[in-house]
């Protein structure tokens, strides 16, 4: 393993236990995504990463057209499946937290 995996690989681990269930934070340090949480449902907990590093969403209520048109088109991409997410996945928390 080289010193570039090494690092990588600490940095990437959380500790779960001392996170809060249900609240996402900004990971700006992470080499891809932008957020994690500790998704917490019925007993169960997981871990999710999610949010494309460096980009910004449109928000809750976005103001310009151009901003309309870029959210549009996320759900678009991200909104083919007919279910509607849970908190245990990812596309939940990018929408509530990005979108």
């Amino acid at each position: 393993m080289t010193a570039k995996h090494k690092k990588a690989a600490t940095a990437a681990k959380l500790n779960k236990d001392k996170m809060a269930c249900n609240k996402p934070k900004k990971t700006p340090s992470h080499k891809t995504k932008s957020h994690v949480v500790k998704a917490c449902e019925n007993g169960k907990e997981k871990i999710i990463r999610f949010g494309q590093q460096g980009v910004k969403g449109a928000g809750k209520n976005p103001q310009t057209a151009k901003d309309k048109a870029r959210k549009k088109s996320y759900y678009a991409r991200h909104n083919a499946q007919d279910s509607k997410p849970g908190k245990m996945s990812a596309r939940y928390w990018s929408h509530k937290v990005k979108w």
